[in-house]
């Protein structure tokens, strides 16, 4: 199955009729008779996507729609109002409250699911993450909107300006956004710029030529600083293009030329709104992401990804033939500093620490925070003299300046370093694993810390 739609209809037979086209489509639906057993079957399934009729038996489908929203459990998940009437109103009602699409009976059965279509790649291609695997929620992650919200940015692109500027005049009294004109090859320019690109494209079908509108919207899609960009079509009164093909080219919405300028502009609004809660869900994967391998006090990798990194250094130095160093090295006396000044002072010490190591350091160099006061430095491509001159070099650059936290506050700190060579010239093959590496530094530390502290030790097996 990919994915699960609530059916919303008091008509038994429309349910029954959709339930079987989306079972055939390999949809997993989910029925519902009325607005009551849709808002509990929405809180208990969550379902991918609600396809709901205008008229129900205990409340209005806009009635139903303000409650999925106003609810912080359903109020992202997508909707789309079904009914036999074409009422401009109810349309402008329903985008007002919060609808994604207002389609109108009898549907097309290749529109209606390459519109689904179109709503499943929004909720699993977040930056190639399906949140709903890593137990993220899609579309923001549910959480509030910020009392503050920059306005967005909306591009109109046509085959003529006079078209293009008179969108933008009649829409002008119902978007609040910043809605800019561009042609074809300034649009695509935007995709080459490393700044912030329009939030939604608005594309006239016909630009360029027949379906030029469409190759326009792929090659947005293909670069990387527009791909994440909402696409809408708009459709010239006679225009040829398929709305199947255009959703399943990458269309998030098409727009007729005839529609009321404030249905227009409640759409885009819309499809900003989903851009954004995108934008969010993707910042949240990344972030968790680079929480996951990053220590958030100083700023350095942490002891997983430190040690996945070395393994992957040791990789390189297996099939390059090559050798490399591994450091642990250790904060002396840091008891002393938490217990005299505080862990506030510790913790600014140790990011002291952590920056005087990183600036003595290559680029190539690994550093990691793998405990309190113990870091893992891993060299590349390193031999023994080598790696001895580094490590002496962190000695020198630790203890030759005091940590300063305030003008009365200095204090003088130094660490004790333990190095262990790979297998190489000298060293034992039988000793080349990343465990045995970093246990032989280790234990190079423990002698440098009883032999009097602030010095190097050399792993007797790399001597």
């Amino acid at each position: 199955m990919v994915g699960k739609i609530l059916i919303v209809d008091d008509v038994a037979t429309n349910r029954i009729v959709m339930k079987v086209k989306l079972s055939a489509a390999g949809y997993r639906p989910v029925l519902a008779a009325d607005g009551a057993a849709c808002l509990a079957l929405a809180a208990r399934e969550l379902p991918d996507l609600i396809l709901m009729d205008l008229t129900l038996p205990d409340m209005t489908g806009l009635d139903l729609l303000r409650r999925l929203r106003a609810d912080p459990v359903t109020r992202t998940i997508p909707v789309v109002m079904l009914t036999a009437t074409n009422d401009g109103d109810a349309r402008v009602q329903a985008f007002r409250a919060g609808v994604d699409d207002f389609l109108c009976k009898p549907l097309e059965g290749q529109v209606l699911l390459a519109r689904i279509r179109a709503f499943m790649r929004a909720r699993d291609q977040i930056d190639g993450f399906d949140t709903s695997k890593i137990g993220l929620p899609a579309f923001g992650m549910a959480e509030a909107a910020p009392i503050f919200i920059a306005p967005g940015t909306i591009a109109i692109v046509a085959q003529r300006s006079e078209t293009a500027m008179r969108l933008r005049q009649e829409m002008a009294l119902y978007l609040t956004d910043r809605v800019v004109i561009m042609t074809a090859d300034e649009a695509l320019s935007e995709g080459l710029k490393s700044d912030a690109s329009p939030d939604v494209f608005l594309i006239e079908a016909d630009i360029g030529g027949a379906a030029g509108g469409l190759q326009l919207m792929s090659e947005l899609r293909s670069r990387t600083n527009t791909r994440h960009a909402a696409m809408c079509i708009l459709v010239p009164t006679g225009a040829s293009i398929g709305a199947a093909m255009a959703f399943d080219l990458g269309a998030n919405d098409l727009i007729a030329a005839t529609l009321p300028p404030e249905e227009a502009a409640l759409r885009l609004v819309r499809l900003l709104l989903r851009k954004r809660e995108a934008d969010a869900a993707r910042a949240s994967v990344q972030d968790g992401l680079r929480l996951a391998m990053i220590d958030p006090l100083t700023g350095l990798h942490n002891r997983r990804y430190g040690i996945a990194q070395l393994a992957a250094i040791a990789e390189r130095a297996h099939k390059d033939g090559t050798g490399y160093a591994v450091m642990v090295v250790d904060l002396d006396r840091f008891k002393s500093v938490n217990d005299r000044w505080g862990h506030a002072a510790g913790d600014a010490v140790l990011v002291e620490l952590a920056g005087r190591l990183s600036r003595n350091l290559r680029n190539d160099d690994l550093l990691a925070r793998i405990g309190g006061e113990e870091f893992l430095i891993a060299l590349p491509d390193t031999d023994l003299p080598e790696a001895r001159a580094i490590a002496e070099r962190l000695c020198q650059a630790v203890q030759q300046d005091v940590v300063r936290l305030s003008d009365n506050i200095k204090i003088q700190v130094t660490v004790s370093i333990g190095l262990a060579i790979s297998s190489g010239p000298g060293v034992p093959a039988a000793h080349d694993t990343v465990s045995d590496i970093v246990d032989r530094a280790d234990r190079a530390l423990l002698i440098a810390k009883s032999e009097g502290r602030n010095q190097v030790t050399i792993s007797r097996n790399a001597a």
